[in-house]
């Protein structure tokens, strides 16, 4: 459910992610022109600081080696500032790589990806439309008071609250009350079956905050003084424009972290965040820029290490009024992408094509039958020009106009725009490049007038739970993400199942028919799959590799490395 434009300097992108949420025309000359860039950024790697690497350098990793010791303090560089810290409207990476530090949700995700209790010691699912949280008892929140049931409630009403305009509301859709049952005990009413709901509440959606806190903060919460949450840190000074720093909280009720300071430092220039972390300004950092991958291996004062992401980059289909609703023409650009040239040009090597819209990797608990369905009869991804062409034709497309918009933000959104303008190039149809401000990137993912003019964009998809459905949900009539407007009923029928089968066995096989269905319709077009980054110099380890971090208390296990 969570989308971003860029993994590398997104501002925003949930809704979306991304997200994630949150997102110069000119015609091109010769269609050789454009090919010849597109085949120079294929063999050549990506055009700052440092070479791609090579695919024997790129392996995934389950972790990095737990901490030897404590640690004063240790600073982490991070792409953008936060623009709040309140957590229903914590949907991008900036936010909750901090706030997952600080407010903990009734379930927790692991770095290994999978659920487990957090501030509910306990789950259960007495009948289908029932879920019971049984709370930790003696949990204090960073103000001193003791968590009750009143405060889960509280919380979980603020992301049901229209008024507040919760980024995680949609999580709530299908929940009809939530109501304290007993001193640590509440229960939440559904209007039918959700599969989805109890997932989610490992995310910012089940995050339980202090009520007399944050009614005592008003507007300000979020922007200013304590986040009144229950995590292993605590909000301490935030410094505009320039830092936030977390205070290790002593009265935490699980294990202390092992850092008394970790001090989030802002870096919005993808050079000057580089070579912050090889300065040691910075001891380390997620989202990493892409083209400093090399730069980073190869530098002797750390370790470049990469961890299942979740994430997949893609073309978003914003606009199916003009050719793009002729399913041939967004075939035949799928056909034109020379993916193999973008991943080792946007990607700096670390990413695998692919033709899924889903990763494989929420596939995982799938039977052998419903993988293959899922994942062996989709759309190639193989380049194949002639046929492309030969679509374009068939479909009356030749010389049509197509706008994909770019922006400085990073190298998955620049140099896939540049990708897709010279794909259609080739096969007849005239892309135009519409730049957008790295600053108002976002917007593309929030407001629609932004997209207006716009028929496609970059967008780089992470899940927030391991399931398909989280992406696959995005193509339902009336869903936040379904920018386009798509609508088929037999496929909103598929979602509608898939959502009230609680058993992830049968919800797959249902999520696989989902899954072949948006792949023949190329209701985005799947790019690649790619992993999450993290550098850590010499000083420090303890950090998941994963995109867990987004969820999970991650700088309570970072500490000194020796």
């Amino acid at each position: 459910m969570s989308t971003s434009p860029s993994l590398d300097s997104r501002l925003d992108s949930r809704p979306a992610g991304s997200t994630r949420n949150p997102r110069s025309a000119r015609r091109a000359v010769a269609t050789a022109a454009l090919a010849s860039f597109a085949l120079l950024a294929a063999c050549s790697g990506p055009p700052k600081n440092g070479a791609a690497l090579p695919s024997s350098a790129f392996k995934l990793s389950a972790g990095t080696p737990k901490a030897q010791g404590e640690l004063d303090s240790f600073t982490w560089a991070v792409y953008a500032e936060p623009p709040t810290l309140d957590y229903t409207v914590a949907f991008d990476y900036p936010q909750n790589t901090i706030l997952s530090n600080v407010c903990e949700s009734l379930m927790r995700w692991t770095p290994g990806l999978t659920t487990e209790p957090g501030l509910a010691r306990k789950a259960s699912n007495p009948d289908p439309t029932t879920w019971v949280y049984d709370l930790r008892p003696g949990v204090r929140f960073h103000d001193g008071r003791v968590m009750t049931a009143d405060d889960v409630v509280f919380s979980l009403g603020r992301q049901r609250d229209p008024d507040n305009a919760a980024a995680w509301a949609q999580v709530f859709e299908n929940v009809t009350a939530v109501t304290k049952t007993g001193p640590l005990q509440v229960t939440v009413k559904l209007k039918k079956p959700d599969s989805q709901f109890p997932q989610y509440m490992a995310t910012a959606a089940g995050v339980v905050a202090s009520k007399s806190g944050v009614q005592a903060a008003g507007r300000d919460y979020g922007t200013s003084g304590g986040l009144a949450c229950t995590g292993p840190f605590e909000l301490g000074a935030w410094n505009k424009g320039q830092s936030i720093e977390l205070e290790r909280f002593d009265g935490y009720w699980g294990t202390k972290a092992k850092s008394g300071k970790a001090v989030f430092r802002f870096i919005t220039d993808p050079s000057a965040r580089t070579n912050a972390l090889l300065s040691g300004e910075a001891d380390g950092g997620y989202l990493i820029p892409t083209e400093s991958y090399a730069k980073l291996r190869d530098s002797g004062v750390g370790t470049l290490y990469f961890g299942e992401g979740l994430s997949t980059v893609n073309v978003n289909i914003t606009d199916m009024k003009g050719p793009l609703g002729d399913v041939r023409v967004r075939r035949a650009l799928s056909l034109a992408l020379d993916r193999s040239g973008f991943v080792k040009a946007g990607l700096g090597g670390a990413g695998t094509v692919t033709n899924s819209l889903t990763t494989r990797a929420v596939w995982a608990g799938a039977s052998e039958q419903t993988k293959k369905a899922a994942l062996d009869a989709l759309p190639p991804s193989a380049q194949d020009i002639e046929k492309a062409t030969a679509l374009i034709k068939e479909a009356g497309a030749t010389g049509k106009s197509l706008t994909v918009a770019t922006s400085s933000i990073g190298q998955d959104v620049s140099l896939l725009a540049t990708a897709v303008q010279a794909a259609g190039s080739r096969i007849g149809l005239d892309i135009r490049l519409k730049t957008i401000a790295p600053n108002a990137f976002t917007a593309l993912f929030t407001d629609p007038k932004a997209r207006e003019g716009i028929d496609m964009f970059p967008l780089t998809y992470y899940d927030s739970i391991r399931d398909p459905l989280d992406l696959l949900t995005n193509f339902r009539t009336g869903a936040y993400q379904n920018f386009a407007g798509y609508s088929d009923r037999r496929y909103d029928g598929l979602v509608e199942r898939a959502t009230a089968v609680y058993d992830p066995v049968r919800r797959l096989e249902i999520e696989a028919e989902l899954q072949k269905h948006a792949a023949e319709q190329l209701l985005w077009i799947p790019v690649a799959e790619w992993p999450t980054a993290v550098f850590l110099n010499k000083r420090i380890t303890g950090a998941p590799t994963t995109i867990s971090y987004m969820y999970y208390p991650w700088a309570a296990d970072v500490g000194a490395a020796r």
